[in-house]
């Protein structure tokens, strides 16, 4: 049985728990079990929120350090605070301008020219899904945000998404 443990990080505002939920539905939607958790420090006001996600046979849904086997950076800013969490063969996937550790995009740019800065991690996890850094495909996590967005939005967040995979 597959097992990935993953990390997404990012400031209150920015949709981590959204893409927490999304990524979660594919596996629910899969039969697979899975475990989430947050850590919301001032979500609402711009503070740090951590949300992990374990995917297969876990007891829990914490992550220790050295455990993530993928990191999800909505926020450059918290690659120090939560980079430790990753394994060190772990793939990490950043929404940033410039170049560094990981891969990178700028997810937030993307986001703007749709219309929508809140779409930057929709645009992060097409990019996961490019990579192949996570267990899901693009046709479930296309079914999985359909499941899962109102519906005025569905079509903005496919595309958002499809943006990520280009």
């Amino acid at each position: 049985m597959m097992k990935q443990q993953i990390i997404v990080s990012g400031i209150g505002g920015q949709g981590v728990l959204f893409l927490t939920r999304v990524i979660a539905q594919v596996a629910v939607d899969r039969g697979v079990p899975v475990l989430t958790s947050e850590t919301h420090g001032m979500a609402q006001r711009g503070g740090t929120v951590l949300s992990t996600i374990k995917v297969g046979e876990f007891s829990s849904p914490l992550i220790r350090a050295g455990q993530a086997d993928v990191g999800l950076l909505l926020w450059e800013e918290n690659l120090p605070v939560h980079h430790s969490l990753l394994k060190s063969d772990g793939k990490i996937l950043i929404n940033a301008e410039k170049y560094g550790v990981g891969e990178r995009i700028d997810a937030s740019g993307i986001a703007r020219k749709l219309g929508n800065a809140v779409l930057s991690n929709l645009v992060l996890l097409g990019l996961a899904v490019k990579e192949q850094s996570l267990f899901c495909n693009a046709e479930e996590c296309e079914q999985a945000i359909r499941t899962l967005a109102p519906a005025k939005f569905v079509e903005q967040n496919i595309e958002a998404f499809r943006k990520g995979l280009k």
